[in-house]
């Protein structure tokens, strides 16, 4: 590697990494790094690299496969997953045990299940709008991007209402921490699950329409879904259901106010009650800056070649979302924010059998959110310059600390 190899990882960094990837795109497509945490890893930036791994089975979820002893010292995967023996999530497992469980929760995302959903979601945006809309200013991830995913994951969990305040709590732990200490992620981690473990009690006696009684009903029924299988799906839900969709919503805001030309469009697009420039306007913004900015960890099971690289058995794999979905040997003018943009099949939400699996919630929480911003406060605008916002440190996600905003201060409506 030459010395022109760009410095990862640093505060500057994670401002705008897109240069960086670029260089690696072209340079070292499949690159070899140490991570901030000491683990060694491949950092995978090409496109059809990228789409290849995530549909790889060589490439295993399981970090039982990683050939140091890193994911036990909480270096890799969520801090305090293993600890509050929360390991038997989704994003940790493969097939067989990945399909029998995805097929259990993937009722609760169908397109029918979301659209039933969607005026919950608005209900839960305009509370949120109504809440500082007279004031003319807000923070935008503090004051709305942050709560409406959790309060809406919440209701689909089946979380009492008067139980929420806790898990947002919970919630903005590890949001702050990103990437600071780890202590205070893996405290908020287990009273999380020790509370998950107390809810899924309570609820065998009073079974609803939530996603946590439909765990309960599966594996009453023969489907042999442990009491730690249901909490740790409980978990992964929420704490891959909120941060991602405050990401896209933040992300995709500051996108919009600092693409003035295309948010004119899409606000004229939406007052004329159209919505095909928002549907495709969320997928570009998901694209052009996403809310994950690599793939979760994966772990060679075999010796494999990725790109030119052999990676070896054990080797921890991490595909770049971010560089892939801005590579220009797959997307014209990739550096470009084109809301109709409609050749435009991002990797936002992974590819292969991990796919998100709330993708249709994510995408309907993005549409309303900035669809009712954008038409309850139509000059929104930065209240700092983008120079001066920060990002949160750490791996997985991509993510504003804060999002300063003014407006003309608008009543709430009768």
């Amino acid at each position: 590697m030459t010395d022109s190899t760009p410095t990862l990882f640093t505060w500057e960094f994670a401002s705008n990494p897109y240069p960086a990837y670029a260089w690696l795109r072209e340079h070292a497509p499949v690159h070899r790094t140490t991570l901030p945490s000491g683990v060694d890893a491949w950092l995978v930036t090409r496109y059809a690299d990228a789409k290849q791994a995530l549909a790889d089975a060589r490439l295993s979820k399981n970090p039982a496969h990683h050939d140091e002893p890193a994911h036990a010292k909480g270096k890799t995967g969520i801090p305090g997953e293993r600890k509050a023996e929360l390991m038997t999530h989704l994003l940790n497992i493969d097939p067989p045990d990945h399909t029998r469980l995805r097929r259990l929760v993937s009722k609760a995302f169908t397109p029918r299940r979301v659209a039933e959903f969607a005026p919950r979601v608005q209900e839960l945006t305009d509370q949120l709008i109504d809440r500082f809309a007279a004031k003319g200013e807000a923070d935008l991830i503090h004051d709305f991007a942050f709560p409406l995913p959790i309060h809406a994951i919440c209701d689909l969990l089946g979380v009492p209402r008067e139980d929420q305040d806790d898990f947002r709590d919970w919630a903005g732990m590890m949001i702050r921490h990103g990437g600071g200490p780890r202590g205070g992620v893996a405290r908020s981690v287990k009273k999380m699950r020790a509370y998950l473990l107390d809810l899924i009690h309570r609820k065998r006696g009073d079974l609803g329409d939530d996603l946590i009684s439909g765990l309960i009903r599966a594996s009453d029924h023969g489907e042999h879904l442990t009491e730690n299988e249901a909490a740790a799906m409980a978990f992964i839900l929420l704490f891959a259901g909120f941060e991602t969709t405050v990401n896209l919503i933040g992300n995709g805001t500051l996108a919009l106010l600092t693409h003035p030309d295309q948010r004119a469009l899409l606000q004229k697009s939406i007052s004329a009650g159209e919505t095909d420039l928002l549907e495709t306007g969320v997928e570009e913004l998901l694209r052009f800056d996403g809310p994950v900015e690599l793939a979760t960890w994966r772990f060679a099971t075999e010796q494999l070649t990725l790109g030119d690289q052999r990676i070896a058995p054990g080797d921890p794999v991490l595909v770049v979302l971010a560089a892939a979905d801005r590579d220009p040997a797959r997307f014209e003018h990739p550096d470009t924010l084109d809301l109709a943009r409609r050749d435009n099949q991002h990797l936002g939400y992974g590819h292969g059998i991990h796919y998100c699996l709330g993708a249709p919630l994510a995408r309907l929480e993005g549409q309303t959110a900035l669809a009712t911003l954008l038409t309850r406060l139509p000059d929104l605008q930065l209240a700092v310059s983008p120079e001066e916002l920060r990002w949160r440190g750490g791996l997985i996600m991509r993510g504003l600390r804060t999002l300063p905003v003014a407006f003309t201060p608008a009543p709430p409506p009768r």
